[in-house]
């Protein structure tokens, strides 16, 4: 597929309908491809994909342990399965399986976390997918990928099904997804992407947030403040090169719709203190609390995850 020609297509698609659409793509060419879902098929675009290779999808029903541990001996034959689920259960609910067959045994699984951060809107905390970086991210040789628009998501995709080891992929925000890249680019795991340069301080955004962090950067350009946007869309392994390039600048500044504590910005905080970092990172992500359900914007907003919220933060510490 031109991901470049199809780029609207898949912003209206969203993240989930994009990664089925993608799958579907890749699996014509490639019959390791297994898809699998708990009870998800529809939440995880996979419609087009059980139509076209029904004996290459598995509904494991609402169980997503099963979900990971079928889905290794299915990698141990030699497929590429992708278990597909909302990410607080693919991260909490499964996640003894996800130490023990992901990590531990190494096993070649590709776990989508559907879903991630407020995208589940009314259906609250227990559907909100807030520390599956923080859950995920101790356990080793576990990539975990982040894509910030629907381009991105494909090239995600693409790169899990070339690794030959576990995957989760965070997969975030909703329908009409802003379109971050409208050209093509290179994409290499690991290597983080200047999306605005910038002299005055360096936001360094995930998923959903990046097109937060680069319309702040926008709005801020017209008072005169200059704010590099860089996409972390690989949260593991870490880019520290990316990082301690820019140790020159005296604020730096983390984005993310997860925890504040344990995910992308902690990730960073450790590259940093690790170098002697001498000014400030101040990590923005959902408050250490519980706040009541409710729509997405409303969500983002209660958790200071909006554009005016950035600009001000910026402002008040550069």
């Amino acid at each position: 597929m031109d991901y470049v020609k199809n780029n609207r297509m898949l912003s209206l698609l969203g993240q989930r309908g994009t990664f089925g659409t993608v799958l579907n793509e890749l699996a014509k060419d490639d019959e390791r491809i297994v898809a699998m879902s708990a009870d998800l098929a529809r939440v995880s675009g996979l419609e087009k994909f059980i139509k076209n290779y029904p004996d290459r999808y598995i509904n494991v029903g609402i169980a997503e342990e099963n979900a990971v541990g079928m889905a290794a001996g299915i990698a141990d034959a030699g497929k590429i399965p992708f278990v597909t689920t909302f990410s607080n259960f693919a991260a909490m609910r499964a996640n003894e399986f996800v130490r023990h067959f992901m990590a531990y045994m190494n096993c070649n699984v590709k776990l989508v976390g559907l879903s991630s951060g407020f995208a589940m809107e009314l259906f609250g905390t227990t559907h909100y997918g807030l520390e599956d970086v923080a859950v995920l991210r101790c356990m080793p040789d576990i990539t975990i990928l982040s894509p910030c628009d629907c381009m991105e998501v494909a090239k995600c995709v693409e790169t899990a099904v070339a690794i030959d080891g576990p995957v989760y992929l965070r997969l975030s925000g909703k329908m009409n997804q802003p379109i971050v890249h409208r050209a093509d680019y290179e994409f290499k795991v690991g290597q983080a992407i200047t999306e605005k340069e910038g002299s005055d301080c360096v936001v360094y955004a995930t998923g959903s947030m990046v097109s937060v962090a680069l319309k702040a950067a926008k709005e801020l350009e017209s008072e005169n403040i200059s704010v590099k946007v860089v996409n972390i869309h690989t949260i593991k392994p870490i880019d520290r090169e990316c990082i301690l390039v820019n140790r020159d600048k005296k604020c730096m500044f983390s984005l993310e719709e997860h925890s504040r504590i344990g995910g992308l910005g902690t990730a960073i905080s450790e590259v940093l203190s690790e170098e002697g970092y001498q000014g400030r990172l101040i990590r923005m992500g959902t408050l250490d609390e519980y706040k009541k359900a409710g729509t997405y914007e409303y969500m983002l907003e209660q958790h200071g995850l909006t554009v005016s919220n950035l600009v001000n933060t910026i402002k008040n510490n550069i």
